[in-house]
């Protein structure tokens, strides 16, 4: 295994997509958790690097949020500059 590329769960059963060393991306596979007990620090870093991308996602949702309320459009432009 090289590295984990995502995480989804089915059913209720968690599943990781891997990435195999020396193949190519057509030979990525869903792998069940229980079938990586073997290699649990790629697991930690995995979800450690998920964590961090959602709090980082969640804290621009909640910028662009209150950009919003504050009647704001997304980018260079104001209700203001628009309308005058």
């Amino acid at each position: 295994m090289e590295k984990i590329l995502n995480k989804k769960k089915i059913r209720g059963v968690e599943k990781y997509l891997i990435c195999w060393k020396g193949l190519t991306a057509e030979h990525d596979s869903w792998e069940r958790r229980e079938d990586l007990e073997n290699v649990k620090e790629v697991l930690e870093d995995f979800e450690g690097r998920m964590e961090i991308e959602i709090k980082r996602q969640e804290k621009l949702d909640r910028a662009e949020e209150q950009d919003f309320r504050r009647g704001e459009l997304p980018g260079k432009f104001t209700v203001r500059m628009l309308y005058g």
